[in-house]
């Protein structure tokens, strides 16, 4: 079964509904899922060098406390899930359209979903910067992917207008919101669904197929 995951690596939202979308699927060992990762940029106008966290939040929140509550209330959803966010370890928001980029790179060797994952901890658990070209190659390395490569790969701008053409296509499809889950290519659901429902969701598509 076909199934597109339209996320971006900067969202946690995006981190919870795709730990849960993988529970859903456990659940399900019937279903053989085909994941296609879709790029969404939640800042596009981000400067490929990123802002400090704190005028980003001022920016977007109007200061921080509205986004301390926020981030209390997914870390307590990410508990159950096992996703540790550490919020206060993000120093600075990064643009993702490189980090995009590199996920695109790893599906040629199969490692999309891995490298998916490896950028999501980084970021909320660790708060590793993934606008940073060293940050992202190093994290390609951990994930076995070959140094030389990735960076001559990222500094050459390659898959940067596909993340964008991307980006585009799912707004045109009138996705506004991320993560947006597509199954088998006619139906959809945005936000971080509780496996239940993308089960109910997984049913309904294979019904009709």
């Amino acid at each position: 079964m076909q199934i597109e995951v339209v996320f971006d690596l900067i969202c946690p939202w995006c981190y919870l509904g795709t730990r849960r979308l993988r529970r859903a699927l456990r659940a399900r060992p019937d279903i053989l899922a085909d994941i296609t990762w879709r790029p969404f940029l939640l800042n596009p106008d981000i400067p490929s060098g990123g802002l400090p966290r704190q005028e980003f939040l001022t920016r977007k929140f109007g200061g921080e406390e509205r986004a301390r509550r926020l981030h209390a209330t997914i870390s307590e959803l990410g508990r159950a899930e096992g996703v540790p966010f550490r919020f206060e370890r993000i120093l600075r928001m990064p643009s993702s359209l490189d980090a995009h980029r590199l996920v695109r790179f790893a599906a040629r060797e199969g490692l999309a979903q891995t490298m998916v994952d490896s950028l999501f901890h980084a970021y909320f658990a660790e708060g590793a910067d993934l606008g940073h070209t060293d940050t992202l190659v190093r994290l390609a390395m951990r994930i076995g992917l070959e140094a030389t490569s990735v960076h001559r790969f990222l500094d050459s701008g390659a898959e940067a207008d596909a993340v964008h053409a991307e980006n585009l296509r799912a707004h045109r499809l009138g996705i506004n919101g991320v993560p947006c889950f597509v199954i088998a290519g006619r139906h959809a659901i945005a936000g971080a669904q509780e496996p239940e429902v993308l089960e109910r969701l997984i049913d309904v598509a294979l019904v009709e197929d």
